[in-house]
């Protein structure tokens, strides 16, 4: 029997990609809670803009997968409500997951009844996160815009309850429900930690949501509303926004986006003095840090009060092999590449007092750094 190979086995990214596409929150065009990261994203949206980046979307699908995954075995073991619409006339979401009150399960018949009702209803959202990104989840908890979401879903079951739509028909007869908690369940995609986080429904903060997404719609045209975060290269939700160029422009080689913001000397001027005061309010916590780090060289990794300790590096470097590598080509019979000795050639040169002969690589840029000096006034 003979076997067939490929030469390389076909990818599964494009079909992922392809079905992602696919799914009905990338196809939604009326603006959804989770929109709501940042408010010119939300109006390109809510404008009806074409996209005008693609990105990068394997951790975002991979997240995907996880997260339903996840959200499946819960409806499985607990018989949590998941994923499942709420909208009024202004926006849409889709919950991941309801845990009701035993007095609201109890209205609800009883294959759709929770097997452990909470005490009371909490709207629940899963976030999953990249190693770099857990230390701050751990320390700081959900960000503004992901509370922002989530309070919009919980103001949407609290005032409309769920939507009437297939496959909910049951849910909606409840109405509006009383909800009472809100809570994040962060989950470490790359070890599988996960963190919770919990707070009490706030109808004052759900107001402020809603006023956030008046606003959004309020404006004639998505430039007319703020960049919420500082930009591609300084955050990541910049980097992977669909709509990085319509709001900053092409890429310009050199020039990182942020230039765009300041049009006059006046405006440079400003923006001088300012990075002047902060560097001078940084320069002593700066060596600050540098003590403190001294201190603390050779303590025992360990729980000291509210903070974990641990420490990484100290490893020795990887370094090529050159001898077991020459060793490698001998045994294969190839021929051993021979290069010049680059670094003894300068060591002679300079030894016998000869300039080392250079170039210039204009392929290759060296890094700009930015040098301030106070004016000297006659």
């Amino acid at each position: 029997m003979t076997i067939t190979t490929l030469e390389r086995p076909v990818s599964l990214w494009p079909a992922a990609h392809a079905a992602d596409a696919r799914r009905p929150r990338s196809l939604q065009t009326k603006i959804g809670a989770s929109d709501t990261v940042c408010a010119r994203r939300a109006g390109y949206l809510l404008h009806g803009r074409t996209p005008t980046d693609t990105g990068e979307k394997r951790k975002a699908i991979l997240g995907t997968y996880l997260h339903a995954g996840m959200l499946e075995a819960a409806r499985e073991e607990y018989g949590w409500i998941i994923e499942r619409r709420v909208e009024d006339d202004t926006i849409r979401g889709h919950i991941d997951a309801v845990q009701l009150d035993s007095r609201t399960a109890a209205r609800l018949p009883k294959r759709l009844r929770p097997r452990l009702p909470a005490e009371e209803t909490t709207v629940e959202d899963i976030k999953t996160k990249s190693t770099y990104q857990w230390d701050n989840i751990l320390r700081y908890g959900a960000s503004d815009a992901e509370v922002r979401q989530v309070l919009l879903y919980a103001d949407l079951l609290r005032t409309e309850g769920f939507a009437d739509i297939d496959g909910q028909r049951q849910l909606a007869r409840l109405g509006p429900l009383p909800v009472g908690r809100i809570r994040f369940r962060f989950i470490n995609r790359d070890s599988g930690d996960d963190h919770v986080q919990e707070m009490p429904f706030n109808a004052e903060r759900a107001r402020g949501a809603r006023w956030w997404v008046a606003q959004v719609r309020a404006a004639e045209t998505p430039e007319d509303l703020p960049r919420t975060f500082p930009g591609p290269g300084l955050s990541v939700v910049c980097d992977n926004c669909p709509f990085k160029t319509a709001c900053w422009g092409p890429t310009i080689a050199g020039q990182r986006p942020q230039s765009m913001l300041i049009h006059d000397d006046a405006e440079r001027e400003r923006a001088l003095a300012e990075y002047v005061e902060v560097s001078e309010q940084m320069k002593p916590l700066k060596d600050r840090l540098k003590v403190l780090r001294a201190q603390l060289d050779g303590s025992e990794p360990g729980v000291y009060g509210d903070n974990v300790l641990t420490w990484s590096g100290g490893n020795p470097t990887k370094v090529d092999d050159i001898d077991a590598m020459v060793a490698i080509f001998q045994r294969a019979g190839l021929p051993v590449p021979m290069a010049p000795d680059v670094a003894a050639m300068k060591a002679q040169l300079k030894a016998a007092g000869i300039p080392v002969p250079v170039r210039l690589d204009h392929e290759r840029r060296t890094a700009v750094s930015i040098n301030v000096a106070a004016l000297k006034k006659p």
